[in-house]
């Protein structure tokens, strides 16, 4: 109950701060006419004319959300999830008849070297590849509704193998039956596959249906790789399992509703995390329910409290049921043509009956500035023994050893081609683990990459 007392005050906070910056904020939500025929409209969307112009997103054909007829699309996040209106968007988008399709993803290609100086003995190397690709397909239905479907893929597992990619006090999910610790998993093949059905009540108002197999709930933040100011790093948080690790669940129904900047959704889906063959359909259990609250006060601002109940998400702790509570706030400020700046924030705990809650932070930004793009990340962890699978006879498994990393990085685009951008990048990070893991991994081990990073054009 503190818990959530203390994240409840934590969205209050955000709430009173984003709307004490903006005198020029949105007195409106943008009104997307939508479309009797196969084009949508083309007019500028109506604003205050006192409005500061750099606070809202770039103009583009002007297409509706995956959830709504009324909200831009640059709303869209991961699953259900809200992004500021004014994130930029990524992608290639094309019409046919009553339809329209965008296509979205990338591909870091890069050498990985976990703890360089071989503080310890838990690092690694390798070459890979971590990737994803996405399309999406949506359509009016009448005057009011709108279909929209979404499908997301990973090649991971074929490139990276069954064990994932090295990186330092990683935990979650298992190969060969065996916990994957210092690594992080593949992603399954079909990372998403899911419909969504919305009804526009009013111009302020409309309730959605979204079904995944796999699919994403109401659960926490915009996963990682799909957050303004994660998109250019190449490595999931070492916090992800506390955050936003039900990005991909196989099995996941999800009711919402919508009234102005506020949003209400609930989920039922599947606790059990995906097993260890990436290319199977993980049998449906819909045995764990989550809820999540978003609010977005202006365009540069998302923000989302959420609570649920996963059951028995890890195979090799079947026993084990999680409660998962997280905050977060996201925030985008466009300077100009491929260029903003963006930073999140973000609360996670895990609760386990019978152990103490265990706790996590981050806060991350980009800063992009036409070609070049700069990048941090700091996380905190609690993270057990267990989790890190510490030898028991030397190390108390229960116990929760805190963990600190520090990851600054940049990328510089060197080419384009028909609309993809290479942009070759390096970054290096820094972990300061409880010091009764220095055995283990060395007082401050520092790891390191190099990657060409592929990626669509920005829509203007």
């Amino acid at each position: 109950m503190r818990t959530l007392s203390f994240l409840t005050v934590l969205l209050l906070l955000c709430c009173m701060y984003a709307s004490a910056q903006y005198d020029t904020r949105i007195k409106h939500i943008p009104k997307h006419k939508p479309a009797d025929s196969a084009e949508y409209d083309d007019g500028e969307e109506e604003m205050d004319d006192d409005m500061d112009m750099s606070d809202q997103p770039k103009k583009m054909k002007s297409m509706p959300s995956a959830l709504s007829l009324y909200l831009p699309m640059n709303r869209n996040g991961s699953g259900t999830s809200w992004l500021p209106d004014a994130a930029p968007m990524y992608g290639y988008m094309m019409h046919h008849k009553e339809w329209m399709f965008m296509s979205h993803g990338d591909i870091y290609i890069r050498y990985n070297k976990q703890d360089i100086t071989n503080a310890g003995s838990r690092g690694g190397d390798k070459i890979d590849a971590p990737d994803m690709l996405m399309g999406m397909a949506q359509r009016k239905i009448g005057t009011k509704g709108l279909l929209h479907f979404n499908v997301m893929l990973s090649t991971d597992a074929i490139i990276a193998g069954g064990s994932g990619y090295p990186l330092l006090f990683q935990t979650g999910e298992s190969w060969k039956n065996q916990p994957l610790v210092d690594r992080q998993h593949p992603h399954d093949l079909f990372s998403e596959l899911s419909a969504s059905y919305s009804y526009a009540l009013s111009d302020k108002s409309d309730a959605f249906i979204y079904i995944g197999y796999p699919g994403e709930p109401a659960l926490g933040p915009v996963t990682f790789m799909h957050r303004t100011s994660g998109m250019f790093g190449p490595d999931a948080p070492i916090g992800h399992h506390w955050q936003d690790a039900t990005h991909i669940t196989f099995g996941v129904a999800t009711l919402g509703i919508r009234y102005g900047r506020f949003r209400l959704e609930g989920s039922s889906f599947t606790g059990r995390e995906p097993d260890e063959d990436r290319y199977a359909f993980d049998k449906p259990r819909f045995n764990s329910f989550s809820s999540r609250l978003s609010y977005n006060p202006s365009a540069n601002w998302a923000i989302q409290v959420s609570s649920g109940f996963i059951k028995s998400p890890e195979a090799l702790a079947p026993g084990e049921d999680i409660v998962r509570t997280t905050a977060s706030a996201t925030y985008v400020h466009p300077m100009g043509k491929n260029k903003f700046v963006s930073a999140t924030a973000v609360l996670g705990q895990n609760l386990i009956d019978g152990q103490d809650a265990s706790n996590s932070a981050l806060l991350e930004a980009t800063l992009k500035l036409k070609k070049l793009a700069l990048y941090t990340r700091y996380e905190f962890v609690q993270k057990t023994g267990e989790e890190l699978n510490l030898p028991g006879i030397i190390y108390r498994l229960d116990k929760q050893y805190p963990v600190h990393a520090l990851t600054l990085g940049g990328s510089y685009d060197v080419y384009s081609f028909k609309g993809v951008t290479m942009a070759a990048g390096a970054q290096l990070a820094a972990y300061k683990g409880d010091k009764a893991l220095n055995s283990l991994y060395g007082e401050m081990p520092i790891s390191g990459e190099v990657f060409l990073h592929f990626y669509p054009r920005l829509m203007n």
